[in-house]
């Protein structure tokens, strides 16, 4: 249900009545903007109303109810959006779903312009723990909170390091102190991406809106490198491994830190179980959990099964199947979870433990990370330079962020200007902003507001080139905006491989990341070859980087002995393309050049017969082409050479 405000003869009334969808469907209910005198009467004789849900314009004596508040339509995440009225509707949309793809940071800060409800979502969003009743804080450290009450010492347990289902980090941190007074509603307990008890999603940046040596073009972000080393858009990633010990049919598995073949190194951060301790720094290849399984009789080589009958069982071989860290890069261990059928919890059928092990990275913004603003301007950073190289104001003061101003034009989301100026405005005289939905700060106020911190009325600077120290020709827009860095982040994504996998059919490399797969090289990037005329690379490409099977061993044994490459082989994909042909009923045969052809069963098999007639130097009558006849037009499904590279076809 939402409240609405009782209309009557065309006169808002102070009672607040709570309607449902089903009811609101059969009223007639006026916007929250439309004008009232001081009466609580309509000015206009006709105002903007929703009528059995269909918008549009309606005389005020229809009008039965009217919006409790502007912001009423709007979503929580679409009210969290300064200006949205500003921007045209997909960007709000887009704006508004970003925003739940926001990271949380290691240090978030409340945005500068807000629309006041930031308060209202931190709240409600259950990640804040708030004092109960009036107190004092007896104790405070990193892992509980006590606070006594009239009533006792009640204690509030801080949660840290909790991975949630997009592998970023939920973390709470404590933000009082011992000795101090709380009263009802105090926060003692920040969740992840809340400070001052207001959610805060990002950082609040100084932007400017100007092109850089065509490193901005197509949404591209210039970052300044003081972002990186301050850690002010710095997020924790966390990642679990599953190990599940198993029994088999030649016995169970068994988790040790006694694994065969396996460096001291990769195994210095287990612990006598052969677990990883928590707090160790792991790296790519790092052993987290050593486990073993049984080796059947089977699977033992002949020198294997020598040595097991010369010493007997000592010999007995086992897998190495431990659990390593991937090749995203190093990180820390931050928590371990052990179950078991010992302990009383329930696994899956043949599963004797399972061992969860947390691992945490530490992300710096990066080029290829993705930031966003509020109103769906969304980018890619494609340079970080270094803070003396960013463009700076007349008094020294560097920007820390380049946004591309033909981001705005086309898009229509001007709200990000707005959100810029004010915020210019308001960092320069110390306060934060609320500007509610639909009812915010005008145009007029906010030129005041710049002129009142000794700004341009227009919001805009003289900026000079770090570079350079020369001042650009043109002013430019510089102020305050609010920006989120998205999950979408490189180092998730970014992948190479030398050799790998590779599908049993068509014998070309898996795909993805995860399984360590190649890179598609599609129909649109051969074009691109094809354009530039790259033919050897194309050829490289499509045979010995791909299926070529016989050609990419070959390329490979010449590497390892520093040859020449040979030329390619036939490729994998032509055999399975002439299995799908001859799968649909379709003779074909491979011929390879100077392979004798049988012309009178060629022209048979074309329901068209030619004979030629027997030469002078001949006794027997042979069977001929005439030069004039293309046997490439014989229509037989197959493509055969032209008759001039054909001295004599016999019978």
């Amino acid at each position: 249900e939402t409240p609405y405000l009782r209309v009557k003869n065309g006169k808002v009334t102070d009672e607040i009545v709570y309607l449902d969808a089903a009811q609101e469907a059969n009223e007639v209910i006026a916007d929250a903007d439309a004008k009232l005198d001081d009466k609580g009467k309509f000015v206009r004789e006709r105002v903007s109303a929703r009528k059995f849900l269909k918008p549009g314009q309606v005389d005020v004596e229809d009008v039965t109810f009217m919006d409790a508040a502007h912001k009423q339509i709007l979503g929580s995440t679409a009210a969290l959006v300064p200006f949205v009225e500003k921007n045209r509707v997909d960007r709000a949309l887009t704006g508004s779903n970003m925003q739940r793809q926001a990271v949380p940071l290691l240090t978030p800060e409340p945005a500068i312009v807000g629309t006041g409800i930031e308060k209202a979502v931190a709240d409600n969003s259950g990640h804040i723990v708030k004092a109960s009743g009036k107190g004092e804080v007896v104790k405070a450290d990193a892992n509980e909170v006590h606070v006594k009450y009239s009533d006792g010492v009640k204690i509030y347990n801080v949660n840290h390091f909790i991975k949630n289902n997009d592998d970023r980090c939920y973390n709470q941190k404590v933000v009082v102190e011992r000795g101090q007074k709380v009263k009802t509603g105090d926060v003692l307990i920040e969740g992840a991406s809340i400070a001052e008890g207001e959610i805060a999603l990002g950082r609040n940046l100084m932007v400017a809106f100007m092109p850089w040596g065509g490193y901005n073009m197509e949404d591209a972000i210039i970052l300044s490198r003081r972002l990186v080393e301050d850690d002010r858009l710095t997020s924790i990633n966390i990642k679990d491994y599953n190990v599940e010990v198993r029994e088999t049919k030649l016995g169970p598995e068994i988790v040790t830190r006694d694994i065969p073949n396996v460096s001291e190194d990769s195994l210095r951060h287990l612990d006598e179980n052969g677990i990883v301790q928590v707090g160790s720094e792991v790296k790519a290849g790092d052993v987290l959990v050593g486990k073993i399984t049984p080796k059947g009789e089977q699977e033992l080589s002949s020198e294997e099964r020598l040595l097991r009958a010369i010493f007997g069982e000592k010999a007995k071989d086992v897998r190495d199947t431990s659990q390593r860290m991937n090749n995203a890069g190093g990180g820390k261990v931050v928590g371990v979870k052990i179950f078991s059928r010992e302990n009383g919890h329930e696994l899956k059928a043949g599963v004797l433990m399972q061992i969860q092990i947390f691992v945490a990275q530490l992300r710096k913004i990066g080029v290829g990370d993705k930031l966003a603003g509020r109103h769906g301007n969304k980018g890619v950073v494609a340079r970080v330079l270094p803070v003396e190289d960013m463009p700076f104001m007349e008094d020294g003061t560097p920007v820390d962020i380049i946004l591309n101003p033909l981001g705005v034009p086309s898009r229509m989301n001007l709200g990000q200007l707005y959100e810029t100026h004010l915020g210019m405005a308001a960092n320069a005289l110390g306060y934060r902003v609320a500007t509610p939905s639909f009812n915010g700060v005008t145009d007029e106020k906010i030129s005041e507001e710049l002129e009142k911190a000794g700004l341009a009325a227009d919001g805009k600077s003289q900026l000079f080139d770090g570079q350079t120290g020369e001042a650009f020709e043109e002013r430019t827009t510089v102020g305050v905006m609010h920006m989120i860095k998205l999950h979408h982040m490189v180092s998730d994504k970014i992948h190479a491989r030398s050799t790998g996998p590779y599908i049993m059919v068509t014998q070309q490399p898996l795909g993805g990341k995860a399984q360590n797969g190649g890179q598609r090289f599609g129909e649109m990037e051969v074009w691109a070859l094809e354009a530039y005329g790259a033919a050897s690379t194309l050829q490289e490409m499509l045979t010995i980087k791909s299926d070529d099977v016989y050609g990419r061993a070959k390329a490979y044994e010449s590497i390892i002995k520093d040859e020449p490459i040979v030329g390619p082989k036939l490729p994998e994909s032509f055999n399975v393309l002439v299995k799908e042909l001859q799968g649909l009923g379709l003779k074909v045969d491979l011929l390879e050049e100077g392979d004798l052809v049988d012309a009178e069963q060629v022209i048979a098999s074309s329901g068209d017969k030619k004979t030629v007639p027997k030469t002078d130097d001949e006794d027997e009558e042979e069977t001929f082409l005439d030069e004039s006849d293309d046997i490439g037009e014989i229509d037989d499904g197959m493509s055969i050479q032209d008759i001039d590279e054909v001295e004599e076809i016999k019978e």
